[in-house]
């Protein structure tokens, strides 16, 4: 018997698969021309060399990822050759001996560039407190503002990742899943490729909050045939009057909400799935010219309110003052049949393409030089020099970066109004002083106040959509450290900071003058080392710091007695002794806790403590978190911080698991919120069921009312998830206006 024959028929197989694909893309490539195709196949071929013998962990030969990269990336977004072959080779540097010189000479150096801004960084020393996948983000960051493309590919990586991700070990599916959704698709919906933003979330919380996802989905499929019926009898009369207008219509047609958002619209509200009765949206694409579509959308509109009773307060008119990535359309809610309210959207063609792909739809336009130029072109062209202006910040450490980027730049934006009329886009939760920096550094370093729509507010006040700022100035206002805690833009945060460190140099160098002038007093010479040996003395951390605490009076002129600086060193240790010792200190293996609840690590347990944000019970599927100098933080996968830990300090995650038995005796505290009609006696009867029936011990208890309804937290001592939902099904089967839901302590 021929044991060479199952692996070679298996390497045909693969060759046959590979080739398949391979023509699948060029078809999803379209027409492209000769010379483009050249360069698809060219980068196809170096991708093949690159990974020949490398497999995924799901057993496929590697060159299927690439491959299907490039197929998302021409398919859905529709990117064209350049595009492809950057998502072909994208892992090429990385993984082989190709290098970007290599590149560079083979395909021209725009090629290169995005290539390199697709490559992790390796072998880079990280100092303590800093984030390895920040860094990684920032360097792919540095080149998008020269190529649109590094992000656009960057984004098909992440997605194709996410969609194979069941390969993946549990402990990878939580930081990838993580990083994804407090990163990658903020940034998709940032950039307007709504497809992929939602595909992200939904892919990301199937694996941070697996039962919540199945049960969302299971619901959603029992549902499907009774919500198909319903849209289709919401259309009916909506089309036939839309022809009989002569609006050409591309397409009518009922879109389910995402898993995500239904998750957080259950969430947010408190409330369950049953309860959620915008489960899908309208949506409305008429096929009209340029010059006619804001015109026939709001004839369509104007269609559907004849037909159905509109929600005045729910009207969003996005065609006059477009989002900020460039997403055109209305929306508003109407009463449907069975008195259902339904929301509708209504889009043009060109508009529905843009808010499907977005920034690849700009790229593409704009690449190809066929179309002119648009307000979204704008829009986006002042994002991207925004970040640029972010990256090439080098006084901003990784997370800093990483914390500015995710809430200025990636948040939903408002617009308000200058004096003038002229319209400032501005960060979510941008206050008076944002504004005043955003229309120049002076006008925000002289700040004193604001009045928005004629009324007089503070430099702190938030300011909402549509708001007219008019900025009051003094020329005796200076930057102030209290600044940094209320705004919220790049451009205020990085003017104040420049602002407060060039007057800390100022500051500085009268201390420095202070200190030169009393070792002159005591005719001791003052040059460099004995400026470290005066820092030291004083344990400052910087020459910097030494002299501006010098001239703030900080470091009296009394604690400056050069005698007793110079004298012989005491015991006392220097600054980078105590560091040295800390660092040693913390270094130290953890001390086995024996006979406790939770298995932290492969091999044995370690020291931990359990996260007061999130307050985790057995039965909660958790994670460990090494922390500088208390030991391990045991959290639950969906704690409020759970995402934000993983996505920036993946590699201090840890596996951690509750035993399989243990004293169940112990108990651990949890919360619930108790929703529902407010009646005499409702108070006193939950909570003797709690106590008296259920046998349950209560910590605290609060309820309200209002209008008829009563709102209640209740702090409860109990012993795992099962005891926690038995408790929760028993107090809801009491009564069916009642709500109970489980909530997070901190």
């Amino acid at each position: 018997m021929n044991v060479q024959a199952p692996e070679l028929e298996k390497a045909e197989q693969e060759k046959q698969e590979i080739i398949k694909r391979y023509r699948v893309l060029l078809r999803a490539a379209g027409s492209v021309g000769n010379e483009r195709r050249k360069l698809i196949r060219d980068a196809f071929e170096v991708a093949l060399e690159a990974h020949r013998g490398t497999y995924r962990k799901s057993g496929e030969p590697y060159i299927f990822h690439p491959l299907a990269v490039a197929q998302i990336a021409a398919q859905e977004l529709g990117l064209g050759p350049n595009s492809i072959a950057c998502a072909l080779m994208h892992d090429v540097v990385e993984d082989s001996d190709v290098t970007l010189e290599d590149i560079e000479m083979r395909f021209g150096p725009k090629i290169a560039r995005v290539i390199n801004g697709l490559t992790k960084m390796s072998a880079v020393h990280f100092e303590a407190g800093q984030s390895i996948q920040a860094e990684n983000f920032r360097k792919m960051l540095l080149t998008i503002s020269d190529d649109l493309r590094v992000i656009l590919v960057k984004l098909c990586d992440r997605l194709h990742n996410m969609r194979t991700l069941a390969s993946m070990s549990h402990s990878s599916q939580l930081k990838i899943s993580s990083e994804t959704l407090f990163l990658y698709a903020p940034l998709a919906h940032r950039l307007g490729l709504y497809a992929i933003k939602t595909e992200l979330e939904d892919l990301s919380i199937k694996y941070t909050e697996s039962e919540k996802y199945e049960e969302i989905a299971q619901k959603l499929a029992a549902t499907k045939t009774q919500r198909n019926r319903y849209i289709r009898e919401f259309i009916e009369p909506l089309r036939e009057k839309l022809e009989a207008a002569g609006l050409n219509i591309f397409e009518i047609k009922g879109r389910p909400k995402s898993i995500y958002s239904i998750l957080q619209k259950m969430k947010k509200q408190g409330i369950p799935f049953e309860q959620v009765y915008d489960l899908f949206a309208i949506r409305i694409i008429v096929q009209s010219d340029p010059q006619r579509e804001k015109e026939d959308c709001w004839r369509a509109f104007s269609i559907i309110t004849d037909i159905y009773k509109t929600q005045a307060d729910r009207l969003r008119d996005w065609l006059t003052t477009p989002k900020a990535n460039g997403y055109e359309a209305l929306h508003t809610t109407v009463l449907g049949p069975k008195a259902k309210w339904v929301e509708v959207q209504i889009r043009s063609k060109r508009m529905d393409d843009i808010a499907e792909r977005g920034l690849a739809a700009h790229w593409k336009y704009k690449a190809s030089g066929s179309a002119q130029s648009t307000p979204q072109d704008a829009t986006f062209d002042n994002w991207l020099a925004r970040v640029k202006d972010m990256v090439e910040n080098k006084e901003l450490n990784a997370l800093e970066f990483l914390d500015d980027f995710k809430f200025s730049l990636l948040s939903e934006e408002i617009y308000v109004f200058t004096p003038k009329g002229d319209i400032r886009n501005l960060a979510n939760k941008s206050t008076a002083l944002d504004f005043a920096f955003d229309i120049h550094s002076d006008v925000g370093a002289k700040c004193i106040g604001a009045k928005v729509n004629g009324k007089l507010v503070p430099i702190s006040h938030t300011l909402k959509n549509g708001d007219l700022v008019e900025i009051i100035t003094s020329q005796k206002q200076r930057v102030h450290e209290h600044w940094l805690d209320f705004v919220v833009t790049v451009k205020a945060k990085s003017k104040i900071r420049n602002s407060l460190r060039e007057e800390k140099r100022n500051k500085a160098e009268e201390g420095l003058e202070i200190l030169e002038r009393k070792f002159r007093n005591a005719k001791v010479q003052f040059n460099d080392q004995m400026a470290q040996r005066v820092m030291r003395y004083f344990n400052q951390l910087s020459l910097t710091d030494l002299y501006y605490n010098i001239a703030i009076a900080k470091i009296s002129k009394d604690d400056l007695e050069v005698s007793k600086i110079l004298a012989p060193k005491d015991d006392k240790p220097s600054v980078e002794e105590a560091v040295a010792v800390g660092r040693e200190r913390d270094a130290k293996p953890f001390v086995p806790r024996k006979n406790e609840e939770i298995i932290v690590g492969d091999d044995h347990e370690l020291n931990y403590s359990l996260a007061k944000c999130c307050n985790p019970i057995p039965g909660d599927p958790i994670f460990g978190f090494v922390t500088i100098g208390e030991g391990v933080k045991i959290h639950r996968i969906n704690c409020p911080n759970a995402i934000s830990l993983m996505s920036n300090y993946g590699y201090r995650i840890i596996k951690a698991e509750w035993k399989a038995k243990f004293n169940y005796e112990k108990a651990f505290q949890a919360g619930i919120r108790i929703t529902g009609i407010d009646d005499v006696g409702v108070v006193s009867r939950i909570t003797d069921m709690i106590s008296k029936e259920l046998k349950v011990n209560m910590k605290s208890i609060s309820f309200g009312s209002h209008a008829g309804t009563f709102d209640g937290t209740i702090i409860l001592y109990i012993y795992d998830t099962t005891h926690l939902n038995e408790l929760i099904h028993k107090l809801e089967s009491t009564n069916k206006h009642m709500t109970v839901t489980r909530i997070d302590l901190a």
